[in-house]
């Protein structure tokens, strides 16, 4: 089968591409010793039923835990039920509660690493107060611990709209966390991923806030696992990283600048909880083997292919991204179409999507080069790009 497209080029012409590159080794792998790795797993839509814009969602229940195995598989950790899948864009709550349950049940199954989203989006921001903010926390954190998962008690988009201050945000986090049955891990996520959380901690600039965040953490110390930051400001993560009791984790949800963090530097080093992990996930895997064995030319030789691809998917509008990830485990054959909710697979133009393809060819991320070229050019095809 030919692996030839004709790919659009942002200057409105098709070019010749032939994919050529080497796939990465797909075979499973043990969890990393020397890093906690977890991927963001994205959600797999029901092709056959109503999943518009607006509509609950509807998932294809096999293929999107089908896919949270496929990253097990690799030795990842699971992150589900978070802003890669959709929270917030298109997976409504009763979806979501059902998608921790059933994550929580086959991570059960076979002793698997496993954190859950526990958020607000139950709870419309306009009607929310302090306390309904508490109450839409405590109804979430306390399915996600009933599912046996670790928390991750996500930024709340009804908080920043009600909290007048720092202070609020202590008040909020301190009885979440006092309510918690085991340590939490923190999500920081910034505005360029979801501009409703500008002021975030009650500072309108995130430099301001890492001391107090430092400190809340080091108030609350025996119930953080760890804190996810995912900023895009590599100098704001490491700050914040050296300010952190000792056994707390930073972990990076910088898409940009991953491959820096997770080594690190004298001074200590990041774990990983990234959406990007679920697209190159068996690349990931091996570069955090070669980092297990102290092998950081093979570390960098793995990772570093995939820094463009990452920079892409997750260019402005960077919230967009999931439509990358989804289209990437479509061309790898971990979904059957090429849709999502909300109508968001056409989030993205079709220019967009073959870069995608190029990087991540060049990244050695496609595992059957020649199911990617089908599927790329039947996409291509029903969009009128003649091949």
């Amino acid at each position: 089968m030919s692996t030839l497209l004709l790919l659009p080029t942002t200057d409105g012409r098709a070019a010749p591409y032939t994919l050529g590159g080497a796939p990465v080794d797909t075979s499973p792998l043990a969890p990393a010793r020397s890093r906690t790795a977890y991927a963001a797993a994205h959600v797999v839509a029901d092709p056959c039923s109503p999943n518009s814009p607006g509509a609950p969602a509807r998932l294809d229940w096999d293929a999107t835990l089908a896919f949270r195995h496929h990253l097990w598989d690799q030795g990842l950790g699971v992150a589900d039920a978070m802003d890669t899948a959709q929270r917030g864009m298109g997976l409504d709550w009763a979806a979501t509660a059902e998608l921790i349950r059933r994550s929580g049940a086959e991570a059960a199954a076979r002793g698997a690493a496993l954190a859950c989203g526990v958020g607000t989006d139950q709870l419309e921001s306009s009607q929310a107060s302090l306390e309904s903010v508490i109450t839409a926390y405590g109804e979430q954190l306390d399915v996600v611990q009933g599912a046996g998962a670790t928390p991750i008690l996500m930024a709340s988009r009804a908080l920043a709209a009600v909290a007048s201050g720092p202070d609020d945000y202590a008040k909020v986090y301190g009885q979440l966390l006092g309510r918690a049955d085991q340590p939490v891990i923190l999500h920081w996520l910034g505005t360029a991923f979801d501009p409703a959380l500008a002021g975030y901690w009650g500072y309108a600039d995130p430099a301001e806030a890492i001391e107090p965040v430092a400190a809340l953490i080091a108030e609350h110390a025996a119930k953080v696992e760890g804190i996810k930051v995912s900023l895009l400001d590599a100098d704001l993560e490491v700050r914040l990283r050296r300010l952190l009791p000792e056994g707390v984790r930073l972990y990076t949800g910088d898409d940009f600048n991953y491959p820096d963090l997770v080594l690190g530097d004298e001074h200590g080093y990041s774990h990983a909880l990234l959406g990007i992990f679920a697209a190159i996930a068996p690349a990931a895997a091996r570069a955090l083997a070669a980092l297990d064995q102290g092998d950081t030319d093979r570390y960098r030789a793995l990772m570093e292919p995939t820094v463009p691809l990452a920079r892409h998917l997750f260019a402005a509008p960077t919230f967009y991204y999931k439509t990358g990830i989804a289209f990437l485990a479509w061309l790898n054959g971990h979904q059957k179409g090429f849709h999502m909710v909300g109508g968001l697979h056409s989030a993205r133009d079709l220019p967009h999507l073959a870069q995608a393809v190029r990087l991540a060819d060049a990244a050695g991320v496609l595992r059957d080069p020649e199911l990617a070229a089908a599927r790329m050019r039947a996409l291509l095809e029903v969009s009128g790009v003649e091949q």
